[in-house]
């Protein structure tokens, strides 16, 4: 264990009633153990702290993470203060490597490894540097166009490629490991990670994966086809949709970033080589996290009770 202290990097949804008030609690334990805290400075604004406190440093913009100061690039682990969503934004910050520590503040909350009244454990955790590091596949996206790639992006939950106008279908063709699999007049598709099999996937009806398994997913959204079912397909498969003629569509990435897709293109989709990493402080079976998330009913189980 290192005896140097640990640098954080924190990303607050400022929008929330309750997170920046938590964010301030940890935040300040973590100044008094003479941890190093850095954060966006419109997050770390939004906390009651003392500007000059040592070991702080306010600083950096969203998509700012190029500089060792402003960014996530010397810290340990960026710890995160919202819902999924704020998880996904802090996915975006963080410098590559970086494993992500989530706080639960929003409403679900699948991707964060704590919820509010864990904060102390939360902070002993980050001074003792006692996590363990849990590798989580990404997509990897990128946008043909004429033989040529003209965009790209990456994805911890899913990308999908959805219809830009509401009248209208668009027409795909689904192409696995370079054999074409079916076409299908729909709203749209979803390729997803495990990791994203509890998010929008799991919305259009796509299975729930367990994290550890690997593979990818590519759900169908509306499609007026014979075969339109949910596929789980090898983590190693590329997944190509090619747009027909005619059809207008807009591609996202986590719901958080958009690609304009014209009629002709290709998307070709796989399992990005850059892992995302989440912080763990103590073992969690995901099918306990499946029952307190979805609040399943289990009254009545006789199996074995865990040990604390």
């Amino acid at each position: 264990m290192s005896s140097s202290p640990v640098n954080v990097f924190v990303v607050v949804n400022t929008a929330s009633d309750e997170a920046p008030g938590v964010a301030t609690r940890v935040v300040r334990a973590l100044l008094a153990a003479g941890a190093n805290v850095r954060g966006p400075e419109q997050d770390l604004a939004a906390l009651d702290l003392d500007p000059d406190a040592s070991g702080l440093l306010v600083g950096g913009t969203d998509g700012d993470v190029d500089g060792d100061v402003d960014g996530s690039h010397s810290s340990d682990v960026v710890v995160v203060f919202g819902g999924d969503g704020t998880i996904l934004r802090a996915a975006e910050l963080a410098a590559p490597n970086t494993p992500l520590l989530g706080v639960n503040l929003g409403h679900v909350g699948f991707l964060a490894e704590a919820e509010p009244e864990d904060v102390q454990f939360v902070v002993d955790c980050l001074i003792q540097r006692r996590w363990e590091v849990e590798e989580r596949t990404r997509l990897r996206v990128s946008v043909h166009r004429d033989g040529q790639v003209v965009d790209g992006t990456w994805a911890v939950n899913e990308v999908s490629v959805e219809k830009a106008a509401r009248e209208r279908m668009i027409e795909v063709l689904v192409e696995v490991d370079g054999r074409p699999l079916s076409r299908w007049g729909c709203d749209g598709v979803v390729c997803a990670t495990p990791t994203g099999s509890t998010a929008y996937a799991f919305s259009a009806g796509g299975p729930v994966v367990w994290p550890e398994v690997e593979a990818l997913l590519v759900v169908p959204l509306s499609a007026h086809a014979l075969f339109a079912r949910p596929l789980v397909v090898s983590p190693s498969s590329t997944i190509s949709l090619d747009m027909a003629p005619g059809s207008q569509a807009v591609l996202w990435a986590d719901g958080r970033r958009t690609i304009d897709v014209r009629a002709g293109d290709r998307l070709v989709v796989c399992a990005d080589p850059d892992p995302v990493r989440f912080a763990r402080l103590a073992p969690a079976p995901f099918t306990d996290r499946l029952v307190a998330k979805f609040d399943l009913p289990v009254e009545g189980w006789r199996g074995r009770q865990r040990s604390l």
